[in-house]
């Protein structure tokens, strides 16, 4: 079968009424956590984890990813009307659309962030759906020596991409390969790093480390915070709807934005944010009017949209392909999936179509709720707006303990649930990333298997790993992703630094 035909059997089972309300369920969460800043599709993801546990695979995640494309449509809207990204993927949105909010244009600049987000959510899932299977043809001729490489890649690329030092990502991520250790050994069967503690023999709860790191980490570092904000929203003045000259210069972004940002989402260094910042370069120096630019331009507003929505669906084909998550939010889907005992790559697709094609195809369906859920509600989602920001997280702490006793009613786990919280909050504190801790405790035993099973087929020979091209591809990949980042901040360092001296001759 092609994939048009797994697309459509895919679409028969997102239509039964079950998927659509847990899909209805997850854009409507993932819009009201994208407006709300601060709160992340990562955090919501996590916090749903242990509620999710007993629930059906495929409504789960179906909501999951619902709430993933919700959360970048949500962020544009207090972008625009309080010049506060509600992701960090929506920063760039801020520049144009608060500006075109203050001259009484937030309808259209709102309607072209949700328009564009649609289109390029519709293409990009179209290219999820056709490129997936090419890519699983690629991925099943992978050995253990393909896989160990494809994993360091994903290491390295995590490490570098999260945070603003090479070393805090790299840092953060052998700690959770450190605790990724504890537990029964899985080859042996000898008890590591256990100290004697039976509840430790199984290991770290994937879930409780990612509920901890963020949600409760989170909430503690805001509640640290003692700085108040006295933020006011832009009120949405005349019409929602763009005018024909709006259509005109939105609609050659929106396709842009799309060719841009699905590709970069797919990267394992990529991401959204890297996306909407060339998106809006390249606008930039396309457009025919650059003197409203940073005045309040729409195109600045269309193409960066389209390129957030288009990366969300970039970042779905190598988690859905290959197991590799190149965000955080599709860190937590992993343990998503790994919580009902599935594992993304290429043999999901021979083994479990009808959930995989599913998923895919309640994207689409996805996409469509959150076209109408975004314009007509606007009032709702500002009114968002009003919550206090301290009954918020106290909510999100309480969900989040609530959550954990209810998937695994243990003392343990609880006390568990609060020194991540707390392990969290310091990392917050002293600038080190959270993905990397949760990517490294997910692929940590994954990588070990692979590395071991190559060794014993190798007896011993480490120079076997590179002598397969697939894997000396992949590892030089690693090389370069964490070398590169290094250079261009010690020239980014070099420049400021000759800059300085410049200044004071």
């Amino acid at each position: 079968m092609d994939a048009y035909s797994f697309l459509l059997q895919g679409l028969v089972t997102a239509s039964d009424p079950m998927m659509l309300f847990y899909a209805l369920i997850g854009v409507t969460l993932g819009t009201a956590v994208g407006v709300l800043p601060g709160i992340g599709p990562a955090l919501t993801v996590a916090l749903l984890l242990p509620v999710t546990y007993r629930l059906d695979p495929a409504g789960s995640l179906i909501m999951f990813a619902g709430i993933y494309y919700g959360g970048m449509y949500g962020g544009s809207t207090t972008s625009i009307l309080l010049n506060t990204p509600g992701e960090s993927a929506s920063i760039i949105t801020a520049l144009e659309g608060n500006k075109m909010a203050r001259k009484g244009r937030g309808g259209p600049a709102l309607a072209t962030a949700a328009i564009g987000s649609f289109i390029a959510g519709l293409i990009a899932t179209l290219l999820l759906a056709f490129l997936a299977p090419w890519i699983v043809k690629i991925a099943l001729v992978f050995g253990p020596r393909e896989y160990f490489a494809l994993m360091v890649l994903a290491f390295v690329t995590v490490s570098a991409a999260f945070g603003d030092s090479a070393l805090r990502g790299l840092t953060s991520l052998f700690l959770g390969l450190a605790l990724a250790c504890i537990g029964i050994d899985q080859l042996t069967g000898q008890a590591r790093l256990s100290f004697g503690v039976p509840d430790l023999l199984d290991g770290i709860e994937v879930t409780t480390m990612a509920v901890a790191m963020f949600a409760v980490g989170e909430a503690l570092y805001i509640a640290g915070q003692s700085i108040q904000h006295d933020d006011q929203v832009t009120a949405v003045k005349g019409s929602v709807w763009m005018n024909r000259l709006d259509w005109m210069r939105s609609w050659k972004p929106w396709l842009r934005g799309t060719a841009i940002g699905f590709p970069i989402g797919a990267m394992p260094a990529g991401g959204a944010e890297i996306g909407t910042f060339l998106s809006y370069a390249a606008e930039k120096k396309l457009t025919r009017h650059p003197e409203e630019f940073g005045e309040g331009a729409i195109e600045g507003v269309a193409g960066p949209e389209a390129a957030n929505n288009a990366s969300a669906a970039g970042t779905l084909v190598p988690l859905l392909t290959l197991g590799l998550p190149t965000s955080a939010t599709a860190a937590i889907m992993l343990a998503g999936f790994q919580q009902f005992g599935l594992q993304p790559g290429p043999l999901l697709f021979a083994t479990n179509p009808t959930l995989v094609w599913g998923l895919i195809a309640s994207l689409l369906i996805a996409n469509a709720m959150l076209l109408v859920l975004n314009l007509p509600l606007i009032g709702l989602w500002v009114k968002l707006l009003t919550i206090p920001r301290h009954w918020l997280y106290a909510g999100i702490l309480l969900f989040a303990t609530l959550g954990t006793i209810g998937a695994n009613p243990s003392s343990f786990e609880l006390g568990m649930l609060l020194a991540f919280g707390v392990l969290g909050y310091v990392m917050r504190l002293f600038g080190y990333p959270i993905a990397p801790i949760v990517v490294g405790l997910i692929l940590g035993p994954m990588a070990e298997q692979q590395l071991r099973r190559a060794l014993s087929i190798s007896q011993g020979d480490w120079t076997t790993l590179v002598q397969s091209p697939i894997a000396a591809v992949l590892l030089g990949l690693a090389a370069l992703a964490f070398i590169v980042p290094l250079i261009m901040r010690a020239r980014g360092k070099g420049e400021m630094l000759s800059q300085m001296a410049g200044d004071e001759d």
